[in-house]
This record gives C-alpha cells, structure tokens and sequence, in this order.
C-alpha cells in the first residue's frame, strides 16, 4: 500500500487558525519558492551578473521537471505563462475544416472554450458540447460524443466544477480511431494525480502552473507530441532560434529553430524573478510524487465527505471523480454568499456553478476538517 504524506504545513506560510481548503482556486506558495523568486527578483538588481547562459538553462531545468512529472521529455515540452497560451497554440496547429465538430464538455473552463469558438466562426466548424452526464461518467459521455466529423476534443483530467474524472487514455485511444486530435487542458490535475502522457498520446497538453503545480502566477507548460513539433508558434521568440546563446551573431537572424518544442515558447521564457519560484515547487512535487500526493489528499477528501454527509452535502462517487477534488451539493440551495461566510470563519473554499468546491491538498489535516465542518454547522 502507498505510503501516505505526513502533513507538510510547515513548509506554507498557512496560519494554524485558517483553514485553506482553494487549491483549485490558487494555491499557496511553498516558503521555499517564495525565496527562490525573491532571488530570482533581486538578480536584476545586480544586471552584469546575468549571463547569456542564463537565459537559457532555468527554462530548460524547468522544461525537464515538468516533462518527468508528465512521462515525456524535456524536448517536448514548451515553458509558457498560462493555459489559454497553450490553447492558442494548439488551435493554431491543428486543422479543423468547414463542417467538422470541436467537441468539448458542458462548462470547460473558459480557456478551452472561447479560443476554439474562434476556431469554429473562422473555418465553419461546429462546437458539439457534452451535457454534464447524470451518472457523473465523463469518460463514457465524452466518448460517445467522438465520430466519424470530430476534428478536435477538448479534455480535462479533472472538471474544474463538479471534480469529475476523465480517463484520458481512452479518450486518446477513441480520437486515435476516428482520427481526430486531443487537446488536454490539465491545469486542475497535472501534480495532483498521475498522468502517463505516453498513455494519454494527446497533440497538446496545457497547463496553468498555479494551481497543482505550486508555482506562482504567470507561469505554465506545454506538451507538444513529436508529430506537431515543426509547427507555428504564436510568438517568434529570439530564445527559440538556433544559436541564439551566441549574443554577437543575433543579427545574422536564423530560421532555423532549437530542438522540439522550444519553438512554442512564450516570450521572455527566462523570467528571472518567477522560475525559479516555479522550479523549486517542480523538485517538490516529484520529490512527493504525484502519486503519494493524490493518495494523501484523496483520503483527506474521504475523511471530509463522511464528516459533512450529516449537513446534506454530497460529492460524486469515487469511481468518477478525481481524488484530490469535492465540489459538494447540497439538498437545497446554497446560500449565495456561503463562501463568504466560511472565509468570516477562517475556512476558504469556492462556489462553482451550483457546488460548493473543496480542494484540499498535502497541508491540511484533521484539525481543518473539524473548522470546515463547524464553520458549515453555523454557515448553512
């Protein structure tokens, strides 16, 4: 049996009396990549200290604990600022022709949406959405929605509303049948659960860094499969051209691009002050391990499940959902402002939708479960 985490609040600047239940909103900075990008930061100070060299290695350390922590490797990986940046360049990559269908889930996070409803008011294409399914089954809703005019399916791991599981692999296996190519936004899950990409075989693969990642705001990643790498990026970034560490020669402006998905890198990839922030909760990350983290987290969610079902809330069964997610219902409507509430309590979660949505992660205990649960006795 896997070994469970102890508690890790020590290495958060969380206070014992507050109860951090938002991951999924934001999470917190770990100490240790607050000081990485507070050094980052003051490097600037200090100009004649940065070397060409240095605009080159942090993104690829970077690139190369992302792609351990997703099964790939580091050349297939691109160092972005956000999943809509990874959604973009995907939908410039991918053809979709008049006629064809974009198929994505019932409330996709807007990311995954409003850039491939571009994509369909441009080409003629059509935007098939899958109603959230009564069983909660993602998987099988969003397979039987792939056919024979599916150019493109949009997916996420985990449904940032309601937490329900998709099972990305026989996603990947049905659009391999018919054709068509998959596009993952896995922001809500990507370092909170495993995901073999070789598995997966999705085109493009996009993730926002902080939320499960750890990593501060404006930080991100791409996976781009070999089969797209000689692609369009949407940024002709100096970084990204071969030979670009030699300063002298910039002007001799080359067509020719670095190796694999560098090409995809957004601009400004070297950002002194955020990405050693972000490598720093990379190395924790795979130090945990994805795996050890969702099998923490996910009996802290059982744990909270059994103590608020006395309230009437209720979470999607276990075979559905992804561990480390709750988005409760309730059997009657939550009062609107019930976030607000619980934040005059010290417990912070979010409203999606008709849910209330809890993201724990490896610094809560019991203890934050037992202020959840009577800061829900007197909110509701």
């Amino acid at each position: 049996m896997l070994e469970l985490l102890d508690c890790q609040r020590p290495l958060f600047a969380i206070p014992r009396e507050l109860a951090y239940f938002n991951c999924a909103y934001m999470s917190p900075l770990l100490l240790k990549s607050a000081a990485a990008a507070e050094r980052g930061l003051h490097r600037k100070l200090t100009p004649w200290e940065i070397t060409a060299p240095d605009f080159f290695t942090g993104p690829d350390q970077a690139r190369d604990l992302f792609a351990r922590l997703i099964g790939a490797t580091a050349d297939d990986i691109a160092v972005t600022s956000s999943a809509s940046y990874g959604m973009a360049t995907a939908a410039l990559n991918i053809e979709v022709g008049r006629g064809r269908e974009i198929v994505l889930a019932f409330e996709e996070f807007p990311s995954g949406v409003l850039i491939w409803r571009e994509v369909a008011a441009r080409t003629g294409a059509r935007i098939v959405t899958v109603d959230r399914p009564a069983d909660g089954d993602w998987t099988a809703a969003m397979e039987n929605a792939i056919g024979a005019d599916t150019a493109v399916v949009i997916a996420s791991q985990t449904h940032w509303v309601c937490g329900g599981y998709t099972d990305l692999p026989k996603i990947g296996a049905r659009c391999r049948e018919v054709g068509a190519a998959l596009v993952v936004d896995a922001t809500q899950s990507v370092g909170a659960m495993p995901i073999d990409i070789r598995e997966v075989d999705p085109d493009f693969l996009a993730v926002a860094g902080y939320k499960w990642l750890l990593a501060p705001y404006s930080s991100g990643f791409l996976y781009v499969a070999p089969r797209h790498q000689q692609g369009r990026p949407i940024d002709e970034v100096w970084t990204s051209r071969a030979g670009a560490d030699d300063f002298r020669l910039l002007a001799n402006y080359r067509d020719e691009y670095q190796l694999g998905a560098r090409r995809f890198d957004g601009g400004e990839r070297a950002n002194f002050a955020l990405l050693p922030g972000a490598i720093a909760a990379l190395e924790q990350l795979l130090a945990w391990t994805p795996e050890r983290i969702s099998a923490t987290v996910g009996a802290l969610c059982d744990r909270i499940i059994e103590a608020v079902a006395p309230f009437g809330l209720s979470a999607l069964p276990a075979a559905v959902r992804s561990p480390h997610y709750l988005s409760l219902k309730a059997n009657r409507p939550f009062p609107a402002d019930l976030p607000a509430r619980l934040a005059g309590r010290g417990v912070y979660a979010s409203a999606r939708g008709d849910r209330l949505r809890l993201s724990p992660h490896v610094y809560n205990d019991d203890e934050d479960v037992e202020r959840l649960v009577a800061a829900l006795r007197e909110a509701l």
